[in-house]
């Protein structure tokens, strides 16, 4: 069983349903997760696997919510930390997913691994999130059962 932190970043809900519906597959699926709306690092397991679920803001901004979670990876030393991610856009704008992005960058630099390609969600093409989102957390633990 693993244990994972789901890291949200939400300004209008709909990352927020999806950290859901992930934490609800998980705990189907006999892991253990905790879903962090306001997250801080002093408040996460560097050994869990991190899930970060985040939307995009404004002209490619991050949700006010998780922004003093990526200034505090600035000075981070994750380097025993895996982590996964989901970004919730619109591909009409030219900044789709550029939160997520953000985030997956700050991650590696604070030498975090990302232990799969990061999902980005077109809100366009897939109007309810979850259900892509919760397959795709679902193919990753068929194929990731040693991590799992």
């Amino acid at each position: 069983m693993a244990k994972f932190e789901i890291i949200v970043g939400s300004v209008l809900g709909a990352s927020e349903y999806v950290a859901d519906a992930l934490q609800e597959t998980l705990l189907a699926h006999s892991q253990s997760s905790t879903v962090h709306l306001t997250p801080q690092l002093s408040d996460l397991d560097y050994g869990a696997i991190w899930l970060i679920c985040t939307s995009t803001h404004g002209a490619g901004d991050l949700p006010d919510n998780i922004q003093p979670f990526a200034e505090q990876l600035k000075t981070a030393n994750l380097a025993k930390t895996k982590f996964l991610v989901i970004g919730l856009g619109d591909s009409s704008y030219d900044t789709f997913c550029f939160g997520s992005v953000q985030l997956e960058k700050a991650m590696l630099e604070a030498d975090a691994e990302l232990i799969c390609p990061s999902l980005h969600i077109d809100v366009l093409n897939h109007p309810i999130p979850e259900d892509i989102a919760v397959e795709w957390i679902l193919t990753w633990l068929n194929t990731n059962q040693q991590l799992a």
